[in-house]
């Protein structure tokens, strides 16, 4: 049984071979990349079973990409190669202050090709969390068919929803966004959203008022990341600000938010206290953006002991 399944395009992402605007980057790195396709090695290097759902192109990007997760330990199972549609691909540009800017070419994803009917039921009875983010609607807008389908699969075999907006505005406009995520969110247990795309969804900013929101919508569990400034939840008719667990040096910020997303579902599953579920998430997010990369800054459960204290580090 997979603990969290997810559904979502992975992409080869090209990382720039130095900082500074795009067009005067020479040499660029192949990697993995993908919102939904990261939460899953984030879960599974923190010891819990993924699952994810996906098409890739049939092509040599595309069986790096499956050969890649499988060896991460994710259940690979529903992830299919499909002809004529080649894998999507980013490229990043990185500036010497750690911020980001992602180019995409994704406009013939192979998951244009999945319809609701391609979600096998059974595979939903096998999990305990479906977790789905705004990206996966944004690359088509059929996608959030697929999404309701999932929803409703995960509702009928008592799993529960997780969420997180994951605005892309390359993707898709403000308005777009907000059409599309608003019907999602009635039925999400879990929600894991930043301050900007809740402001876009709901018009609010504050965690506080973003938190009594989805309470009317009956979530009954919320982490606001807030970045820098740490993070608020709400769990338990219990509203907790988690300070900010500072890193030693900012790299690249890609990924540290679905970092945190694994943190709080490892908490939540293990049916940790919301003070303790939100430093974790807090200090994974942290350990993320020390390190280049998507994913590879995603640390194992041993890493974040380390960080917390824990467990001592030994290094020779």
């Amino acid at each position: 049984m997979n603990d969290v399944i997810t559904i979502g395009e992975a992409m080869i992402t090209f990382d720039p071979g130095s900082t500074g605007p795009m067009k005067f980057v020479n040499t660029f790195e192949k990697k993995v990349g993908g919102a939904e396709l990261n939460l899953a090695i984030g879960c599974s290097r923190l010891g819990l079973k993924a699952g994810w759902i996906s098409r890739l192109g049939n092509d040599e990007f595309g069986k790096y990409i499956k050969t890649f997760a499988r060896g991460e330990g994710i259940d690979v199972s529903e992830v299919q190669f499909v002809d004529g549609y080649p894998t999507s691909l980013n490229f990043k540009e990185v500036m010497e202050d750690g911020a980001v800017r992602t180019f995409y070419y994704r406009d013939k994803s192979p998951t244009l090709t999945m319809t609701p009917k391609d979600l096998d039921e059974e595979y939903f009875q096998q999990a305990k969390i479906l977790h789905i983010t705004g990206v996966f609607a944004g690359v088509d807008p059929k996608n959030v068919e697929i999404l309701n389908q999932a929803i409703q699969l995960a509702k009928k075999h008592g799993l529960k929803i997780s969420f997180d907006p994951n605005i892309r505005l390359r993707l898709w406009s403000k308005e777009e966004a907000k059409e599309a995520l608003s019907t999602i969110l009635p039925h999400v247990d879990i929600l894991l959203a930043g301050q900007e795309e809740m402001d876009i969804i709901m018009g609010e900013k504050d965690p506080v008022r973003i938190i009594e929101k989805a309470k009317e919508s009956g979530i009954s569990y919320v982490a606001v990341k807030q970045g820098e400034e740490g993070a608020v939840g709400y769990h338990d008719g219990k509203i907790v600000e988690a300070a900010p667990v500072k890193a030693s040096k900012v790299v690249d910020t890609v990924g540290a938010g679905d970092g945190f997303n694994a943190g709080i579902l490892y908490g939540f599953l293990h049916n940790w206290t919301l003070d303790k579920t939100l430093q974790f998430a807090n200090t994974i997010g942290s350990m993320v953006v020390r390190v280049a990369g998507d994913n590879e800054g995603l640390p194992y459960y041993e890493d974040v002991q380390e960080q917390l204290g824990e467990k001592e580090r030994i290094e020779r």
